[in-house]
């Protein structure tokens, strides 16, 4: 590996900043990012996201003996089958609740034993530390050698759901529980995981209407589960392609999110298409609207 990738606790930058100093290391401030420290064949920049990225022919043993047992307090780089949990599991997760334009994706991912394994020597991890190159990459080999099951609500449609539940929450819940329906019917696996995204009694009512029995575990950050991570890869590559076809379909590039990107491309899209089109792109709940009209 030439580059290392992993999120850290924004608290602990000044400890980290601090310490890399008084090894030597030059420090600067580039955009976006809360530092960039570089030394001899090592460099090491946290950006203000608290994504942490560390490169240089040194990355090993800068990784090996101060990054993981000072600042991750975990081996999982360095020594990642004495970490793995390898209990076969699906894994559930989700794309595109925070952007205005493009779909809502729920993905499922099952590994046994030997495919978390697998998943670890992929390279899986939080869609969010890696680019949509990679994810395309990644997702692709995913489909390919997983038992899988993606929910993929475009907007149109993801309007309509709304309107019936007006409540995200409880859209997401329906949209996990229709991702695991699937996979226990594949795979008879009854453990799940997914990534806790509102509090727990949302899904377990929602997964108790589809009448399943299951293990179901819900964790903030449940992306650092890899089956999990395999999922956000799975869900992230479907809104990026979704979200794509519809920016080639109606002729206008549509960003991410809900910056003021979003609402200048918006505001393009009602003066070519007219309001009446935007709910075939958009998802009309969002606040964004405001700006836009």
């Amino acid at each position: 590996m030439t580059s290392f990738v992993t999120s850290i606790d924004l608290k602990i930058a000044d400890r980290l900043l601090s310490d890399l100093t008084e090894k030597g290391f030059a420090i600067s401030q580039p955009q976006h990012t809360i530092f960039s420290a570089k030394a001899k064949g090592l460099s090491c920049t946290l950006y203000s996201s608290g994504k942490l990225l560390v490169q240089g022919k040194e990355m090993q043993s800068f990784i090996e003996f101060y990054l993981e047992p000072e600042i991750l307090k975990s081996v999982v780089h360095t020594y990642p089958d004495l970490t793995l949990d390898k209990t076969p599991r699906i894994g559930i997760d989700e794309s595109g609740k925070g952007d205005f334009f493009g779909p809502l994706c729920v993905a499922g991912v099952y590994a046994d034993s030997e495919g978390i394994s697998e998943l670890q020597k992929m390279g899986v991890k939080d869609s969010k530390t890696l680019t949509d190159k990679t994810i395309a990459a990644i997702g692709t080999k995913i489909r390919n050698n997983f038992a899988h099951h993606i929910v993929k609500i475009n907007p149109q449609k993801y309007n309509e759901i709304y309107a019936q539940f007006k409540n995200l929450n409880r859209l997401l819940a329906w949209g996990h529980a229709t991702a695991i329906e699937n996979l226990v019917q594949q795979t008879e696996c009854r453990k799940v995981i997914i990534d806790q995204f509102a509090n727990e009694e949302v899904v377990k009512t929602a997964v108790k209407r589809k009448r399943m029995e299951i293990e179901l575990t819900q964790r903030h950050r449940g992306e650092e589960d890899v089956v999990v991570a395999a999922a956000s890869i799975l869900a992230r590559q479907t809104f990026v392609e979704g979200l794509d076809k519809l920016g080639v379909e109606y002729g206008i590039p549509l960003p991410k999110g809900a910056s003021q990107a979003v609402i200048k491309a918006g505001k393009l899209f009602v003066i070519k298409w007219g309001l009446s089109i935007l709910p075939c792109v958009a998802k009309m709940h969002f606040k964004t609207i405001e700006s836009i009209l």
